[in-house]
């Protein structure tokens, strides 16, 4: 195994928070908003609600500690970086960062509530890693996976998915089908896809932190630029 590569598995195996972050069960989370995750450095996100004389619409970033920011300052995490580039192309969007570290499928499922009070137009949903890293069972991400999806598209919601990987040592089987659950439920939901959330990160010492797990704000504008080029087709003047 080269050395980008065996990179490329280290941060796959730890980079959506960390072993510390991950000892915080999902299921002890509310719908009615996120506390601060055991080990974490990110708190809960704010500003789901506008204010009345903002009239932008709303794009929801919901994911882990990687849409989170874990690590950097709040307006280097890539839902930062994102909304400067929709202001700067003159789209009226404000986008909220609803990432909190150490989240799961099955408690981003719970949160669905609280996301909706912001009446978001889009919501961009990096989540499933944390899963993965745990070994939970791939029948079960993804139909909470797809519990999230038909929750927000009930509600009119279009929903950009940000697909995930696991390194080669969870097991061929493991791995393969775990890779295959994103583009399977974006074609079931005829959703956008974003094939791999880390695409030109992942095992780039310069562009990731001290920790080998969370990009740097180098990292995240590498995010945002891969993102905006399938987001920007659905934002409207």
């Amino acid at each position: 195994m080269d050395r980008k590569c065996l990179a490329y598995c280290i941060v796959l195996l730890l980079f959506p928070l960390g072993w510390s972050g991950c000892r915080q069960n999902s299921d002890d989370h509310s719908s009615n908003g996120p506390s601060r995750a055991v080990g974490s450095e990110a708190t809960a996100p704010s500003g789901l609600k506008a204010s009345p004389s903002d009239q932008r619409r709303i794009i929801v970033a919901f994911g882990d500690s990687l849409t989170a920011g874990l690590g950097v300052a709040v307006d280097e995490a890539y839902p930062a970086v994102l909304e400067r580039k929709i202001r700067e192309s003159g789209y009226p969007y404000r986008v909220v960062n609803a990432g909190m570290s150490g989240e799961t499928t099955a408690g981003g499922l719970r949160r669905i509530p609280w996301i909706l009070q912001s009446r978001p137009e889009i919501v961009i949903l990096e989540l499933g890693a944390n899963d993965g890293l745990r070994g939970l069972g791939i029948v079960q991400t993804k139909k909470n996976l797809a519990d999230i999806i038909e929750s927000l598209q009930r509600e009119h919601i279009r929903v950009i998915l940000a697909g995930m990987r696991m390194p080669p040592n969870y097991g061929k089987e493991y791995t393969e089908g775990f890779k295959k659950i994103f583009p399977e439920l974006a074609a079931r939901y005829r959703l956008t896809l974003i094939p791999f959330f880390l695409e030109g990160v992942a095992g780039q010492s310069s562009l990731n932190q001290a920790d080998g797990i969370h990009p740097t704000a180098q990292g995240y504008q590498k995010i945002a630029d891969n993102l905006w080029s399938r987001l920007e087709p659905l934002l409207i003047h």
